[in-house]
């Protein structure tokens, strides 16, 4: 692994997971509910900037590496995940939200690493509206961890919403994914 600083900021999203999950297991008398919310939800939102901060400096610096290329978006989903699963246990959304977004992006990344294999990889490269997808899971998952009243709006409310746009999101954009690589499918049988 080259050590920079894309790439050490890529494994301390990582090492963010655990602290973040856990939060929500500290004892009331530690911290309170409306505590563990903002905590988990400044954690989210820490790791959230990072992302787009290592991908800046390793592209602005010239730090790209084949490794910062695998661990980013394994990291990413790998906070997604935690979340959602984190939010399904304290009924803030529903499992079958969190079973469209978790499946997805599990089914896109064996989609990607199968058309890598084939050289076929430009063929299913990162869409915009993968973008908007994935920018819409990160402003509707740290409202659902708020859960409250954040600037005269309920935050409950507008991330359900707004996750339910982002599940929306998350099958049009799985859709766009395989038709792109289906003629490989075909001719690969």
């Amino acid at each position: 692994m080259p050590l920079n600083l894309p790439n050490i900021l890529t494994c301390l999203r990582i090492i963010l997971i655990p602290l973040f999950v856990g939060i929500f297991y500290f004892e009331k008398s530690w911290v309170s509910a409306a505590n563990q919310n903002l905590v988990a939800t400044v954690i989210f939102v820490a790791a959230a900037v990072t992302d787009w901060l290592d991908g800046w400096i390793a592209r602005k610096f010239n730090q790209t590496s084949a490794f910062g290329a695998f661990l980013d978006p394994v990291a990413d989903k790998l906070m997604v995940a935690a979340a959602l699963i984190v939010l399904v246990q304290l009924n803030r959304v529903d499992a079958v939200i969190a079973l469209i977004i978790i499946g997805r992006e599990i089914a896109i990344s064996a989609l990607r690493e199968w058309m890598a294999q084939i050289g076929q990889s430009k063929s299913i490269a990162v869409s915009f509206l993968g973008k908007v997808k994935t920018a819409m899971q990160m402003v509707a998952i740290p409202m659902l961890l708020y859960h409250d009243v954040l600037w005269g709006l309920n935050a409950q409310t507008l991330g359900t919403w707004l996750i339910y746009v982002a599940a929306v999101l998350t099958l049009i954009s799985m859709a766009y994914y395989l038709k792109a690589a289906l003629p490989e499918m075909w001719k690969r049988g």
